[in-house]
């Protein structure tokens, strides 16, 4: 009787797991009643005829990533490289999931390998580094067109790695320090090329600067010179003409005749004084005659009157004396 009771118990419970089913949230079940598919179960709580109905598949309608294995490419210069990447997809329609394609993520990845295997073969290897996001782009165009009767939706592709051969690696290195080298020399040589001009610059703006300091001191010297000479100029014309006035006044002639013998004398005597010989001309004596020869020469200075300020010759100073 125990054994009974355990094998219905048994059996209820087994009804039960048969008969109710909860969808969980973002999933998708597909219901087949004799084989043949009955409804798309969504996310909640279904009843199922026991032992008539099953749940046939379980699809996830979240986005999912997927590892596409690493596979040799050949480049269009015939370099071979490993690649690998990353699927990023989701279901957009279960029951074509299901039916359309027996195992969807298999196809994906497959034709993901083939197509990237395709573009790789279009470009250089440098090309291959520089225009990932193209070739990502054009394996996401195609996988989506291919994909679309299978109801699932290609939202990315991403290749991760790129890895040539060890020896294409260190053909790559050597040229990369190449390149370096190749760019640090031009620009030491930039460099160098600019002090060079700001040098060159700098010594041109010096010696304009110099030149033209060198021309404003030099007209500035002509000019002080210019003005020295007027100023000494106009002394000597105003001392020559206060001369002038005081030898056309009374006595005048006499104090120049006295002060012109006096400066004879002592320049005489310094010559006399300085020298062991001189020769002396022969009227030197006759201090008179000396005397007579300087009046002779002071009485040919014009002189002015006091008040008309009129020249008169010495002929006319000997009319007034007699």
């Amino acid at each position: 009787m125990f054994d009974f009771l355990t094998i219905l118990f048994i059996i209820g419970l087994i009804v039960i797991y048969k008969t109710i089913v909860i969808v969980p949230h973002k999933f998708a079940y597909v219901q087949e009643r004799f084989g043949k598919k009955k409804a798309i179960l969504e996310s909640g709580f279904h009843f199922l005829i026991p032992f008539i109905d099953r749940i046939a598949y379980r699809h996830t309608l979240k986005e999912v990533a997927y590892d596409v294995p690493p596979q040799e490419c050949i480049t269009k210069d015939n370099v071979p490289v490993n690649v690998d990447g990353i699927l990023y997809l989701r279901v957009i329609d279960p029951e074509k999931a299901s039916y359309e394609i027996n195992d969807y993520l298999l196809a994906t990845t497959q034709l993901a390998k083939t197509t990237l295997r395709a573009e790789i073969g279009k470009l250089n290897l440098d090309d291959t580094f520089a225009e990932r996001d193209e070739v990502n782009s054009k394996v996401i165009a195609q996988l989506d067109q291919a994909t679309d009767p299978w109801g699932i939706k290609v939202t990315r592709y991403e290749i991760k790695n790129i890895t040539p051969p060890p020896q294409v690696l260190q053909a790559m290195e050597l040229q990369m320090k190449a390149e370096r080298d190749k760019r640090a020399e031009i620009t030491v040589s930039e460099g160098d090329r600019t002090a060079r001009i700001n040098r060159s610059v700098g010594e041109r703006q010096e010696a304009i600067n110099i030149s033209e300091g060198e021309r404003q001191k030099r007209i500035n010297e002509a000019e002080g010179k210019a003005k020295e000479i007027e100023l000494v100029a106009t002394a000597t014309a105003n001392g020559l003409r206060a001369i002038a006035q005081a030898i056309a006044k009374k006595g005048g002639r006499s104090a120049v005749d006295l002060q012109v013998a006096q400066a004879y004398l002592e320049n005489l005597g310094k010559v006399l004084h300085s020298s062991k010989s001189t020769v002396l001309p022969p009227n030197v004596a006759n201090i008179a005659a000396v005397f007579e020869g300087v009046s002779k020469i002071t009485q040919n200075f014009p002189h002015t009157t006091g008040s008309t300020g009129t020249v008169t010759t010495s002929q006319t100073q000997k009319g007034e004396k007699k």
